[in-house]
């Protein structure tokens, strides 16, 4: 029913936002709070925010009153525009994302009723209107949800509370391997990211292992992009133009490799991970760099001391955290 309401108020169109917000305005309403939509229209710092819920089809909701709620109260994570910048998104490179995929990315940051910052807890968790819960984090003096760090909180408006964060939050509702192929298919991003992860993903029969999730533990999995694994080819003498080239290695190797990138450990965000060495599932110790600016960096011990950055980090599933590297992970072969 929560989502047939959600629905229903997405159909509200961007006309009516700039009604309400001329409304809003004017000295009969001054000492009125703007709506969460507003507060995104009128400040700079969300132009990038107000652009997607635009393109997305939530601008309608944010603007009203929440239905779900008594109190018709949203509580809104609120991302800047230099969190959509880490993702190199911004308002004119919004359409390399699916429509679908930016409407749930958006229903991520938002929940049912007001949420004060002095109620944001270490390990506690919040449902957001995906009905996928998101978890909060302290680590030192920050606090994030997720692996996104808390800016600003309790930032009021007439229907309900926004908090500012510094990452976008991204969850995609299904297991760590229907979201590679998600993204090798077009599903998130209008090209192909995940392609040869896939592939090698089928070619090693490591679909059922990196699908369970009833009673067996949650994953971290980094996830090299395809042009790692080009890059990969040429540092080993081949030349990989599409997936099915990673087939021009032994499927043990490939194997080995693939587990080398996978921890069972629960599923950690950037904020949960220290430098430091973890244990993959195969191969050998991976080492993690310190944690700088919400990512770190990743080193196997066949990589000659060349780290693997984080590009997209913190991607949740079903069972378990996934992060989008940029290098593929090498253990001594």
């Amino acid at each position: 029913m929560k989502n047939l309401y959600i629905l229903k108020y997405m159909l509200i169109s961007i006309l009516t936002i700039s009604f309400l917000y001329s409304c809003e305005t004017t000295s009969s309403y001054e000492d009125e709070l703007p709506s969460i939509a507003n507060i995104a229209v009128s400040n700079a710092d969300f132009s990038t925010l107000e652009a997607a819920a635009i393109t997305g089809g939530v601008a309608g909701v944010l603007s009203n009153s929440n239905p779900n709620d008594a109190n018709g109260a949203y509580t809104v994570f609120a991302p800047t525009n230099d969190a959509f910048a880490r993702l190199g998104l911004n308002e004119q490179t919004l359409g390399v994302l699916q429509k679908p995929f930016l409407t749930n990315t958006l229903l991520y940051h938002v929940s049912n009723g007001n949420l004060s910052g002095s109620s944001i807890n270490d390990g506690a968790n919040s449902t957001s209107a995906l009905a996928v819960d998101r978890r909060f984090i302290t680590r030192g003096d920050d606090t994030y949800i997720n692996g996104s760090k808390i800016l600003a909180t309790d930032v009021m408006a007439s229907n309900g509370t926004v908090h500012v964060i510094d990452k976008v939050m991204i969850a995609t509702g299904v297991d760590i391997v229907q979201s590679a192929i998600a993204l090798q298919s077009s599903s998130v991003f209008t090209f192909p990211e995940l392609s040869y992860l896939v592939e090698a993903v089928i070619y090693t029969d490591l679909v059922d292992a990196l699908s369970a999730s009833n009673g067996s533990p949650s994953f971290t999995v980094f996830a090299p992009t395809d042009q790692a694994f080009v890059d990969l080819g040429a540092a080993l003498g081949l030349t990989f133009t599409q997936p099915s080239d990673i087939r021009q290695l032994p499927v043990e190797t490939v194997r080995t490799v693939l587990l080398n990138h996978v921890i069972a450990d629960g599923g950690k965000f950037t904020s949960e991970l220290n430098a430091g060495t973890v244990t993959p599932l195969g191969g050998d110790d991976l080492t993690l760099g310190a944690f700088t600016n919400g990512t770190l960096t990743v080193t196997g011990v066949g990589n000659g001391g060349e780290a693997a950055n984080m590009g997209i980090p913190d991607v949740q599933t079903t069972n378990g955290v996934v992060h989008v590297i940029d290098r593929v992970l090498l253990p001594n072969l």
